[in-house]
């Protein structure tokens, strides 16, 4: 399957990346890939698990493991983030809308394994894309009430919002969300509980059109 290449080749470039990154201040090669292999597979797979206090990494490593964080894995697997499959469809859109700026009268479809994705499934992609980045950005700005630095309350949001468990900062694998208040762990955990469940379910469950009797 096409999203399990891709899905294979963000988990390997990202460890190899992160282990010329972190050798310098790791003991030996071997000591940089096994701890980069195991953040790497642990947060993409949202486990939530860590053998070392990667929050001591250069930025460029936990740069990394943000974006991880946020793309998540497969579709139909039950761990969070945003999905490979969607940014697939997003990067293909992207890709065809250029091209049709170059050539306005070409027909190019979009296709994953040999099969055309429909249009209803490109635009279901998109809002979902702009429902996420908008609940995220909400979260954000609904805890920084309490002060926080901005890596902070960024990867709080990502780690609870895609089910991943650590973040960055006053939220890395050897801190916790205790420092927070009442308020802003409430918005953590509503964002937990729709990363979970997912976008649609939870936002049709909120529209009063839902509820009403035909």
């Amino acid at each position: 399957l096409e999203e399990v290449r891709w899905y294979l080749a963000i988990i390997l470039g990202s460890v190899f990346l992160i282990t010329l990154n972190i050798l310098p201040i790791c003991n030996g090669f071997l000591d940089a890939l096994k701890h980069s292999f195991f953040q790497v597979a642990s947060l993409v797979t949202t486990t939530g698990y860590s053998s070392t206090d990667f929050n001591l990494w250069p930025e460029f490593s936990k740069t990394i493991l943000i974006i991880l964080m946020i793309i998540g894995a497969c579709a139909g697997s039950t761990a969070g983030g945003f999905k490979v499959s969607r940014m697939m469809i997003l990067l293909k859109s992207i890709k065809v809308e250029l091209s049709r700026m170059i050539h306005p009268r070409e027909v190019k479809k979009i296709r994953i394994d040999n099969h055309v994705v429909k249009p209803d499934v490109i635009r279901t992609a998109q809002v979902y894309l702009m429902l996420y980045w908008t609940i995220f950005l909400l979260s954000i700005l609904l805890i920084s009430i309490d002060n926080f630095d901005f890596t902070t309350n960024f990867t709080a949001v990502a780690a609870t919002f895609n089910n991943i468990g650590p973040g960055l900062a006053g939220v890395g694998p050897m801190s916790n969300f205790n420092g927070y208040s009442v308020f802003s762990k409430f918005v953590l955990m509503i964002g937990m509980l729709i990363g979970r469940l997912e976008l649609y379910p939870i936002m049709l469950l909120l529209l009063p059109a839902t509820w009403k009797r035909k």
